[in-house]
């Protein structure tokens, strides 16, 4: 469902309407995990005429870190960011990626330092520079024992290689404990796989916004949001607003969620 509300100003309007949404949140079901897609960086960057793509890549990081906030105020467990997929790596040139690496690093050692949030790596390591495996490391080190929000950092990350992995990763397993195929195919179960993922353990994501207009996932967690409900904003990403957010999770609530069925 895409987003067509009025745009709000900041006065005090803004804030009474805000608070009123708050309060009837209070008494609502909320998710428990919100997958973000903050989409519209580099054409936020251009809208402003600024010199690279890195301007609007910064703003989305930082709007990253308020997003989060407003999660955590909100009680929500998980939150998971789309950060870089295995087609940008492939897709953007080479000086936009160092510069998209350096913010993701210092991204994620902020995250690291920021209130009792556990920060973990979601995606695989291939491709990425040895400095941001080490930023997503010590983050990650850093923070393993907090107890508040978890935030994933999606980076390196292509659902389809994630699938991919987990069935690399229980082939091997298997193999490892002297399994047969046979055995193998009576084991193998949607849950088994879910367990090897890279968000292993944790739950499915209730609801996943994406900012911009856009209405599609891009390869982000296939598997996960299999029953997930989709909100679809039309802000650019660094123009993203609390009461966006709001709004997505005034949507949720009222939705009936059916599971498939």
């Amino acid at each position: 469902m895409a987003n067509r509300e009025a745009p709000l100003g900041q006065g005090l309007l803004y804030g009474l309407y805000q608070n009123r949404i708050r309060r009837w949140l209070a008494t609502q079901d909320r998710p428990r995990h919100v997958a973000m897609i903050l989409d519209g960086n580099r054409r936020w960057a251009k809208q402003r005429e600024l010199e690279t793509a890195a301007h609007g890549h910064r703003a989305g990081a930082a709007k990253f870190q308020e997003f989060l906030t407003w999660c955590d105020d909100l009680g929500i467990q998980v939150a998971t960011l789309y950060l870089l997929s295995t087609d940008n790596l492939t897709g953007r040139k080479s000086a936009e990626l160092d510069e998209l690496f350096t913010i993701i690093a210092e991204l994620a050692d902020d995250l690291s330092h920021f209130r009792n949030w556990r920060v973990q790596h979601v995606g695989s390591d291939e491709g990425l520079p040895e400095r941001l495996i080490a930023a997503l490391k010590a983050a990650e080190s850093r923070t393993k024992d907090n107890t508040g929000l978890h935030v994933n950092l999606a980076v390196g990350y292509g659902g389809r290689r994630e699938i991919a992995d987990a069935m690399r990763s229980i082939v091997e397993q298997h193999d490892a404990e002297g399994g047969t195929l046979d055995a193998l195919a009576e084991l193998l179960t949607p849950e088994l796989i879910g367990d090897h993922l890279y968000t292993g353990g944790q739950p499915d994501p209730d609801l996943v916004i994406r900012t911009s207009g856009e209405q599609r996932l891009s390869d982000f967690m296939l598997w996960q949001s299999a029953h997930s409900e989709f909100y679809f904003v039309e802000a650019l990403g660094p123009d993203l607003r609390e009461v966006d957010f709001l709004r997505a999770l005034r949507d949720y609530a009222r939705r009936q969620r059916r599971f498939g069925s």
